[in-house]
């Protein structure tokens, strides 16, 4: 766990040795990681193991478990990797967290078999993800990787994970924890479907268009509640609550509009603050200090809010992995590099 108050100083170090540090190699296209996968990253330091006042953690059903979904694919690999060993090294019970990996179907062998080469011994599943599922639900967004088929997979987890899990942890690629995970699991929701932290002082009204805003059909869905903005790269779901609300048809209803009325703009958050914005069980924000990518347009830098800080979120269009490489980094992109374990990049 981190508590940040004054860091200026700190950081103008940790950017000097950034800067001075010997070449960084740029992350190998989707190419290259299916020819020759083994090399591009290094095995895991450490053998992670339970310690005595774990309880026995068993296979995915045994409800000792943590359970955490991240998607994988060939571009956000780095970021994954990251999210996955920061995790494993705050753990107190590392053994007692099962991982869901989301994938697309054709990179599915591939995936599993790096994880496995990085993490021996870690309890995960794969699950394919068809990006025709959404495919003709995905409107045109104010960035490109917005409009990713995985992105969505999210809306998905209640059908894609067994049905015995009835709680997840979701997770974006682009953050690391730095305390222990089974904190965020404990976490009470109540009578809630999901969980996460809110920012209700953010300005709500700009994640919609001014048509939305301007007709009664599409605003009135805020009626009766006070609804803030939360960042869904983080979140702690009922998965049981969700498949019997069916919590998904009801994301996909509004993508549907949006198909044809343009209500919003920025890809797969509006629908969730839709269904969910009013109704989120508060989680503390040092669960998501987010927005530490940039805006969605410049990616420029920024700085952690004062206070506790158990995630880090790289959330915007700047990726800490890009900026290393591409020896433009941030002086927070040195909290995210004892993560990395890219082959090159040290």
């Amino acid at each position: 766990m981190l508590w940040i108050t004054r860091f200026s100083g700190f950081f103008s170090a940790a950017m000097a040795v950034i800067v001075l540090s010997p070449s960084l190699q740029s992350f190998p296209p989707a190419a290259a990681i299916r020819s020759s996968p083994s090399p591009i990253f290094r095995k895991a330091p450490v053998v992670f193991n339970n310690g005595d006042e774990c309880l026995s953690s068993g296979g995915v059903c045994n409800p000792s478990l943590v359970h955490v979904a991240i998607t994988l694919d060939v571009e956000y690999l780095r970021g994954s990797i990251a999210a996955v060993n920061s995790i494993l090294q705050h753990s107190i019970c590392p053994e007692s967290v099962f991982f869901h990996f989301i994938v697309v179907s054709e990179e599915t062998n591939l995936l599993e078999s790096l994880v496995r080469s990085i993490f021996p011994g870690l309890k995960f599943n794969i699950y394919d993800f068809a990006p025709e599922t959404v495919r003709g639900l995905i409107s045109s967004s104010v960035r490109q990787a917005l409009e990713q088929p995985l992105n969505y997979a999210r809306n998905y987890l209640a059908d894609l994970l067994e049905p015995c899990v009835s709680r997840v942890i979701y997770l974006d690629s682009d953050l690391v924890v730095v305390d222990d995970i089974a904190k965020l699991w404990k976490t009470s929701l109540g009578s809630r479907i999901i969980g996460a932290p809110e920012y209700c002082h953010a300005n709500f009204t700009k994640y919609f268009t001014g048509g939305f805003w301007s007709e009664e059909r599409f605003s009135g869905a805020f009626r009766g509640r006070k609804p803030c903005y939360f960042n869904t790269g983080v979140m702690v779901i009922d998965l049981k609550k969700w498949r019997r609300g069916g919590y998904t048809k009801r994301i996909e209803k509004w993508m549907e509009i949006q198909r044809t009325e343009r209500i919003y703009d920025l890809g797969s958050l509006p629908p969730f603050l839709l269904v969910f914005a009013g109704h989120v069980a508060p989680i503390s924000h040092r669960w998501n200090q987010h927005g530490l990518g940039g805006d969605n347009v410049r990616g420029s830098c920024r700085d952690l809010h004062p206070g506790p800080v158990s995630l880090l979120h790289w959330s915007g269009s700047g990726k800490p992995w890009i900026r290393l490489d591409s020896k433009r980094p941030c002086p927070l992109d040195a909290l995210w590099t004892p993560y990395d374990l890219y082959r090159h990049s040290h």
